[in-house]
């Protein structure tokens, strides 16, 4: 009965959060996600028990959480943020990781909680950002480009050190393992980048308005390929995916305007309107919010973690401002660069599949994650929107494809 329940409910809540997206959004304008993960918190054992916590949703939720990264580096436009705004990005995400494990391990009970702690901290959720960027015609402009640079700094940086110091191997072996993968994904991607693949684009357009939809297959096939070995590998399958997105977007760079157009419609439909609106709501339901409320010591650390996001993960992201930010932009930087949730839920999984965090302390962070996604991209918007600009953009900084 429960994944009955669980096959009728979510496609009902994930239909429900975007009209109850546009309803308070007349008022205040809300992330979709969060809604989201509100319904399924509801509608989880913490509260309704109306979904069960069950391997399938479990299973599922991976596949919406891997096509979240798949997408965010699908997007990313490295042409555009290289230099200044990346180099910047990095050196910020530096001092954030620094930052994240001095404090967690002096906050966590064991130096390798804290070490969970401290990763988790220094993530940013760029896969959230960016639709939100897009729809506020953020992408293109300076501004955009930083949180961009940020996002994916904050997003790539934490899956190289899960897979450097959460992997059960010495650092020298686990360097040696993720160079191993490097190395076969920048292959993927150097080949993808040679010649035209005039055959490829042929097959993807002759199938773009039939049933055979190879260009959807294909990105599905690479996301699966290239998970299981980062899998295969030891490594954490986030990593898979989002080297999957990048090596997607090299190959298809070589798509025609019109085509381009579609392919991205269509990826986004499968990605946000089916798989990670799952991932979201399962979130939700698999979120202890019993057990926070139970545990003082859970409580404490809840605000602590939400103002700890913007301390070691917001501020140093305002190195990649762009010149002639002003402090409401610096402000709404700190804020983007500080909404993190996807990173959180995976480390804290490991950490508790491997008992090496608390149910409370892995709550906490989940929970501090959700708030900054409530919060942070809400009140970063405003700032952006009374920035100097007026939160005006030229024509050409309005949403282009990203596939192309």
């Amino acid at each position: 009965m429960g994944a009955i329940t669980s096959i009728v409910l979510i496609p009902l809540l994930a239909v429900l959060a975007p009209i109850l997206t546009r309803l308070v959004g007349r008022v205040a304008a809300f992330p979709l996600v969060v809604f989201e993960i509100v319904l399924g918190i509801l509608v989880g054992p913490s509260v309704l028990g109306w979904i069960p916590k069950t391997d399938a949703l479990t299973t599922f939720s991976n596949f919406g959480l891997s096509f979240l990264f798949f997408m965010a580096g699908s997007e990313i436009d490295f042409a555009t943020i290289r230099g200044r705004p990346l180099r910047r990005a990095t050196i910020g995400w530096l001092i954030s990781l620094v930052g994240g494990l001095v404090l967690g391990i002096l906050l966590a009970p064991t130096p390798i909680a804290g070490v969970y702690v401290g990763i988790a901290l220094c993530s940013t959720a760029l896969g959230t950002l960016m639709p939100l960027l897009r729809d506020a015609g953020e992408l293109k402009t300076p501004f955009g480009l930083a949180v961009t640079a940020v996002g994916a700094v904050g997003e790539f940086g934490p899956l190289v050190a899960i897979s450097l110091f959460l992997s059960g191997r010495t650092p020298l072996s686990a360097a040696l393992v993720l160079g191993g993968f490097v190395v076969i994904a920048g292959l993927g991607v150097w080949f993808a980048s040679r010649g035209t693949h005039d055959r490829f684009h042929r097959l993807v357009r002759a199938t773009l308005h039939t049933s055979g939809q190879f260009v959807v297959r294909f990105a599905i096939a690479i996301i699966a390929a290239l998970v299981g070995l980062s899998i295969v590998l030891g490594l954490d399958m986030l990593l898979g995916a989002f080297a999957a997105g990048i090596l997607t977007r090299v190959l298809l760079s070589g798509a025609r305007k019109e085509d381009a157009e579609q392919i991205e419609g269509k990826l986004e439909a499968v990605a946000f309107g089916f798989v990670v609106p799952v991932f979201f709501i399962a979130t939700g339901v698999t979120f202890d919010l019993r057990g926070l409320l139970a545990d003082s010591r859970a409580l404490i650390l809840l605000p602590i973690f939400v103002v700890l996001l913007l301390i070691v993960r917001g501020l140093p992201g305002t190195i990649a401002a762009p010149p002639g930010s002003t402090g409401r932009d610096r402000g709404a930087l700190t804020l983007f660069a500080a909404t993190g949730l996807p990173i959180m839920v995976a480390v804290t999984n490991i950490g508790l599949e491997e008992h090496d965090l608390s149910t409370g302390t892995a709550s906490a962070l989940v929970g501090a994650g959700m708030i900054s996604v409530l919060l942070f991209p809400v009140i970063a918007l405003t700032l952006r929107r009374g920035s100097a600009d007026g939160g005006v953009r030229p024509p050409d900084a309005e949403h282009v494809p990203t596939v192309g």
